[in-house]
């Protein structure tokens, strides 16, 4: 979603080359960031009962309606006098000008307007055992525009650019006595999906051989592990870490957070088809072997892919509607309803989700995480027995809540309110500590070098949190073809 007012953190990175396309300017996708730090001053709040101008849809500017641009062709920018334009460009410096009567960075302008009907929004989910919940937000799907799929998750695309002098390079990069890493990495981890595809067909019809193959067997170790995510696309890639992640003993349960939460509803259909198109299996009934209990049910919502859409506004009704909610299932009662928890965090999208953030911490003072994190230690005395007889419960009665199933919506709840944020503090979790997750830290920064704006912008947040550059944390933890690597992903030069 884009926001007036609200640069990105960085500044936009160069357009890639060949000219097949216009970089879109950049769209903030994520949320403002949170009132406290120095890189953003949050503007006082103002309360609701000043003067409102005539009803205009809650949400809304005056002139225009809230929203996102419908789905344009690729690199088109969106058609003006309809929805809120780009933000600009530039450095994250100046804050977002004043709200009216609900914070605007919220999706709120001035006055309110008659809520939609009356819906069953944010109850608790009555359903078979392992099903999706129904869709909660039915006048919105007719509304307004789907989001879009991300590059890469869409259906196949022509672009106007060649990728032949590339494939060619490549080979020359492999064939013979030794392998140029150097060349490979250049090549490859500059390009962006429509483009690794392009290069992939090219491969294959100049050289009659398989990209991949070649790539694996020229390279090794964790060079190996990155230039195979970034042949395979970011689409491909996720199917094969999501498989990779529930075989064999265990569970890698970060691997399903990071692939999975906070996506779109377009992203989770095209995951889904694709997981069962090259695995001949359903994603679901995978997901339901390695999870259990709650956190199963937790994932089914998620795979449900009912979440309302990223143009979808932002209504004062049902945001106050879900805070309630939040609160008698958390801190209003003895043991927690952790389905209404789940439910709301899984069928909201970002900007309701950091509405629903701000109001809470309005109405009750407390941050939302730090509710999430107190109620998941608290004992529930609510659970039937058979679930902890089956191990809901541990012995000294502390909810299962605090494990799995308090990662992933923490990770929901991160995401909207600062993604840049958010995945800025997932690179540095592969890297604290004694030793470095690489393989963890090679999926992060190939997942988010897709869209460089978007890395730009976790570059800006990495160096705002930790006071140090993201590349100068990566040459301390990283060597050799494998630095170069992840240095050229996030856009910085070896």
């Amino acid at each position: 979603m884009s926001y007036p007012g609200y640069p990105p953190y960085g500044r936009p990175p160069p357009q890639p080359q060949g000219g097949y396309y216009q970089q879109p300017p950049p769209q903030q996708y994520g949320a403002p960031p949170p009132p406290q730090g120095q890189y953003y001053q949050q503007p006082p709040p103002q309360g609701y009962g000043q003067q409102a101008p005539p009803p205009q849809p809650y949400g809304s500017p005056a002139a225009q309606p809230y929203g996102v641009p419908p789905p344009q062709p690729y690199g088109a920018p969106p058609p003006a006098g309809q929805y809120y334009p780009p933000p600009q460009q530039g450095a994250y410096a100046s804050p977002p000008p004043p709200p009216q009567q609900y914070p605007q960075q919220y999706g709120a302008q001035q006055g309110y307007a008659q809520p939609p009907p009356p819906q069953p929004y944010g109850q608790s989910m009555q359903q078979p055992y392992g099903q999706a919940p129904p869709q909660q937000y039915p006048q919105y799907a007719q509304q307004y525009p789907p989001t879009p799929p991300s590059p890469g998750y869409g259906p196949p695309q022509i672009i106007a650019w060649n990728g032949d002098a590339d494939a060619n390079a490549l080979r020359s990069a492999m064939k013979g006595f030794g392998t140029d890493e150097k060349a490979l990495i250049r090549i490859l981890a500059t390009k962006d999906p429509l483009q690794i595809a392009t290069i992939n067909q090219a491969y294959s019809r100049l050289h009659r051989r398989d990209l991949l193959k070649d790539i694996k067997s020229e390279t090794r170790g964790d060079l190996e592990a990155g230039l195979v995510a970034l042949v395979r696309g970011p689409l491909q890639n996720d199917v094969h870490q999501l498989r990779d992640a529930m075989a064999g003993l265990g569970t890698k349960e970060h691997v399903l957070n990071d692939i999975l939460l906070g996506r779109s509803n377009a992203d989770l259909n095209a995951i889904k088809s694709e997981y069962q198109r090259t695995f001949n299996r359903r994603l679901e009934d995978d997901v339901k072997g390695e999870l259990s209990m709650k956190t199963e049910r937790h994932f089914m919502i998620v795979l449900g892919a009912q979440r309302a859409e990223d143009s979808a506004p932002v209504i004062k009704a049902d945001i106050d509607r879900d805070v309630s909610d939040l609160y008698n299932a958390t801190e209003g009662k003895i043991g927690t309803d952790e389905m209404k928890v789940c439910s709301i965090l899984s069928l909201r999208n970002d900007n309701q989700i950091r509405a629903i953030a701000h109001e809470y911490k309005q109405k009750y003072a407390r941050n939302l995480e730090d509710v999430i994190r107190k109620v998941s230690k608290a004992p529930d005395r609510t659970a039937p027995l058979e679930e902890l007889r089956g191990g809901q419960l541990s012995q000294n009665g502390a909810n299962e809540f605090s494990g799995h199933m308090e990662d992933a919506l923490l990770y929901q709840l991160r995401t909207a309110v600062d993604k840049y944020m958010h995945h800025a503090q997932l690179l540095e979790e592969t890297m604290a500590g004694a030793g470095t997750r690489d393989a963890l830290l090679i999926s992060r920064v190939v997942r988010f070098h897709w869209d460089q704006n978007h890395m730009a912008n976790v570059r800006a947040a990495y160096e705002r949190r930790y006071r140090t550059r993201l590349a100068q944390r990566i040459r301390g933890e990283t060597s050799g073809d494998y630095e170069r690597l992840l240095l050229a992903c996030i856009g910085e030069g070896f």
